[in-house]
């Protein structure tokens, strides 16, 4: 469940109603899981998947949306940021799997968008793909590539605008966030007329760095913290890509308050977009004309606040919503048991 629903609250500000990255309009999530022995005679096991993040419901690459991203800790493969923050904008849905996923992933989505665009490579320019990831060795046979690019191309077909699934699904399937079962997480907060949603790939910290909460002891993994996190950040506030740089940053807040310290092996990656505006691909025109939120107006404040609010939370529900999941080798990680210190 998540961690409201068990009485304990993160932040001051309200969130949507279902306390998910999908309460930002249009924005929706879908989910490949894999989750099987690869071969009979070894102890090889898919224990993985594939999330897609889709920015609006339309044509991806004919109406592009503000983007920048916002790098914590480098220690990642990522796929399009350097064009991303060069030109501000995104093109392609935000996919994120596992390490040795990532050229599996890029190509079922570039597949797809060529699909969707022929003139993409013949009458117009190449695409941007962006692909985040995480290490999921522990339980997942990464070396065995279980990912390929046709999962890609099924998350992206069903993804929604519903209540997205949570903790060990999609790419989350065999993360592993402070010696527990980690994964998928989501949260949003609604500041005026605007929604800020989260949705994390939670797969980093040791069990002994964790925060403000207590659990079972004994029962988590204690290995180093290395490890990574990708952060997705959706707003249908009307933001530039320098402001939504601004905002990516202070989810960095909240991955402090659970424990974090962003540690030499981390991955800790935020990708963040506004679909308010769409910039069409297609234009004769000199100049386009724009909204943007005020830099000096207070609520700018309430953006950053509830950016740290909603990836705390997310973090914390990426934990509370994962199970005891088996992968390679026999490995197990637990679910998290939690309660907030002094309880």
């Amino acid at each position: 469940m998540k961690i409201r629903e068990m009485g304990m609250a993160i932040g001051k500000i309200a969130t949507g109603e279902k306390n998910c990255i999908t309460d930002v309009p249009g924005v929706m999530v879908g989910h490949v899981t894999l989750d099987y022995p690869l071969n009979e005679k070894s102890t090889d096991y898919a224990c993985t998947g594939v999330t897609a993040i889709l920015p609006h419901s339309g044509n991806m690459f004919k109406e592009k949306v503000t983007a920048a991203s916002c790098v914590l800790n480098g220690f990642g493969k990522t796929t399009g940021l350097v064009q991303v923050n060069e030109l501000g904008v995104l093109e392609s849905p935000i996919m994120l799997t596992n390490t040795f996923g990532v050229p599996a992933v890029t190509q079922g989505t570039l597949e797809y968008m060529l699909e969707e665009n022929p003139e993409i490579g013949d009458k117009t320019g190449t695409i941007n793909i962006v692909v985040g990831e995480c290490n999921d060795s522990h339980l997942n046979s990464i070396r065995m590539f279980p990912v390929k690019p046709e999962h890609a191309i099924e998350a992206i077909k069903k993804a929604s605008n519903q209540q997205a699934e949570e903790g060990a699904v999609g790419a989350g399937k065999g993360m592993v966030c402070f010696g527990y079962k980690g994964g998928i997480g989501s949260s949003s907060r609604v500041v005026s007329d605007y929604t800020v949603g989260c949705m994390v790939l939670s797969n980093f910290g040791r069990k002994e760095d964790f925060r403000g909460f207590q659990y079972e002891t004994g029962a988590g993994l204690s290995e180093t913290a290395d490890g990574s996190i990708i952060i997705v950040l959706a707003t249908d506030a009307p933001l530039s890509d320098r402001q939504l740089k601004r905002v990516a940053k202070r989810c960095g807040i909240g991955l402090g308050r659970t424990g974090s310290h962003f540690s030499h092996g981390s991955g800790d990656i935020v990708i963040a977009f506004s679909n308010a505006y769409k910039i069409p691909h297609f234009s004769d025109e000199t100049a386009e004309t724009r909204t943007q939120l005020r830099e000096d107006h207070p609520i700018m404040n309430q953006l950053f606040a509830a950016a740290a609010e909603a990836a705390e939370e997310a973090i914390l529900n990426s934990l509370t919503q994962a199970v005891t999941t088996h992968g390679r080798e026999g490995h197990v990680v637990e679910a998290i048991c939690l309660r907030k210190e002094g309880n």
